[in-house]
């Protein structure tokens, strides 16, 4: 994956000439003053872990398995934010961890986790690197040092149980590797993120995934059943049946805890046949409002179809939907809703039918297969136009929440007010892509002119977003996660009761406080 950016170097996208127009003439966009820098050229700060600590490190997991070079302690710093990778260009990595340990077992990762409880050291959970929330860049302030404790070892397909349905992984398998396992014996999860090709499952589970065809197979912490969680106290095993009444649900603590409470090392999940067919269509509706009506009704009514989303005006008329044809002319206007239908020839056939129904009945125009083809080609391609778009000077980023339906349209409008305002002139971009009988979520794409310091005009954009989403009844993230942006946002939204508890069960799974040190918990 490269080190500044997104996903693979050759898979770098050229921005179209009418892109660049609109950023020139539309938001003021200039070239950066410097270019940004290459690897070679980034110099992480001195290692000030104790050759002793790394010693015992090595006995743990073997000598080639921790390593402290310059180029594996860069790509171990940071996540995928706007943030963290204008930080990486510049040559920031001031964030390096001492060192990358990569455990090969469930064992090794309870002695690393004991080394460096008993030596305080910082320990940040790693596993594709996608975090966009600061989920990553540990501060090593009042720790004897920082090690990134990487899961990529764990990644096999340890069991299959074809009669329950249930599947038991590795957390350091990539979602695209995951699919191929279970592919050859025609299963799937159904849990297609945009961070599809690069997060892993463990991560998935930790930031509380959510796919993007979660209408049809739900969210990734509903298809774990059982875990194995390495802390520095011992070993939780969780999940012994498909249902249980027997106290609180305790794999809800560890689904979206970020790596603060433990690590990962083993996961239990619900799998699904592969689908004979998959069909992806487009649908036009007058206005945001009206196809958020369409999407409501089937989401309360039915029929649901796999993937269902719904982008505004905006969204629409850039063609953000279809990254690979971003920039070209949309004929008509309105707003774009692209529905998935995903099994058996009859059960699509005949969603299909139902869905289409409703959708033509509420004032949606069919627009045939190729919008959804199209948006099915480029899922996964959306951030290599960000990393396109820093290159040319703009701040792109991202942000997302969600709420109740009767709260969604002055949440979507709270939202791109306050970006506006903070930003002067953005482009504002949204979305709908997950639907529930009770809410929705929102995904805001936010283009604009970098001003001197892009990182601060960023900071000071989100604090005001994130103030917003609160007082308009949103969450503050519905699939992001808190990681160290989110978390003064997450206190208000808990309450501080609930940073107690949270506090509380951080203190009683790791003491002296080492795993993923600064995020999620809400400090007193």
């Amino acid at each position: 994956m490269l080190w500044s950016g997104w996903g693979d170097p050759a898979g770098a996208v050229e921005l179209p000439e009418a892109v660049r127009s609109l950023l020139r003439d539309l938001l003021g966009v200039r070239a950066p003053s410097t270019p940004a820098v290459g690897l070679e050229e980034v110099r992480p700060a001195e290692v000030v872990l104790a050759p002793s600590v790394l010693d015992e490190l090595r006995a743990v997991v073997g000598a080639g398995h921790v390593r402290s070079d310059d180029e594996s302690r860069i790509r171990h710093t940071r996540g995928k934010s706007t943030p963290d990778l204008i930080r990486l260009r510049a040559g920031d990595a001031s964030r390096a961890p001492d060192a990358v340990v990569l455990p090969g077992s469930h064992d090794e990762v309870l002695r690393v986790l004991r080394v460096c409880s008993g030596h305080r050291v910082a320990v940040v959970p790693f596993g594709g690197g996608t975090s966009v929330v600061g989920g990553l860049s540990a501060d090593g302030h009042g720790f004897a040092g920082v090690v990134a404790l990487d899961v990529g070892r764990l990644d096999r397909l340890v069991s299959l149980d074809t009669e329950s349905m249930v599947a038991e992984l590795g957390p350091g398998l990539r979602g695209a590797e995951a699919e191929r396992l279970l592919g050859e014996h025609g299963l799937t999860l159904g849990h297609f993120p945009q961070s599809f090709e690069y997060a892993t499952l463990g991560g998935f589970a930790a930031a509380r995934s959510s796919g993007q065809a979660s209408a049809g197979y739900g969210g990734f912490g509903d298809m774990v059943v059982g875990m194995t969680v390495a802390t520095p106290r011992g070993t939780l095993d969780l999940g012994r049946a498909p249902r249980s009444a027997a106290g609180p649900d305790l794999r809800q603590v560890i689904l979206g805890s970020e790596g603060a409470f433990g690590v990962i090392t083993s996961l239990r999940l619900r799998v699904r046949r592969s689908p004979a067919e998959r069909h992806y269509e487009g649908w036009r509706f007058a206005s945001f409002s009206e196809g958020a009506a369409a999407l409501r009704r089937l989401a309360q009514d039915g029929p649901l179809p796999t993937v269902l989303r719904l982008s505004d005006e905006t969204e629409t008329m850039i063609g953000l939907a279809r990254p690979e044809e971003i920039g070209e002319p949309v004929a008509g206007a309105g707003c774009l809703v692209v529905a998935g239908y995903e099994g058996g020839p009859l059960e699509v056939a005949e969603t299909r039918e139902r869905a289409a129904a409703v959708l033509s009945e509420l004032g949606g125009t069919c627009l045939g297969t190729e919008p959804g083809q199209a948006w099915a080609r480029g899922r996964y391609a959306a951030p290599y136009l960000r990393d396109a778009l820093l290159a040319e000077g703009a701040t792109v980023e991202t942000l997302e929440t969600a709420g109740f339906w009767a709260v969604l349209p002055r949440l979507y409008e709270a939202v791109r007010a306050a970006l506006t305002a903070s930003l002067g002139a953005p482009l504002v971009m949204c979305h709908i892509s997950h639907v529930y009988a009770t809410g929705a979520s929102l995904y805001f794409t936010v283009v604009t002119a970098q001003e001197e310091d892009p990182v601060a005009q960023w900071e000071r954009a989100k604090r005001v977003v994130s103030e917003v989403i609160v007082a308009e009844g949103g969450t503050i993230s519905h699939h992001h996660g808190v990681g160290r942006d989110h978390r003064e946002a997450y206190a208000v939204e808990i309450g501080e009761l609930g940073g107690e508890i949270l506090r509380g069960i951080k203190e009683r799974l790791d003491p002296e406080g080492v795993l993923n040190p600064g995020a999620l918990i809400p400090s007193s």
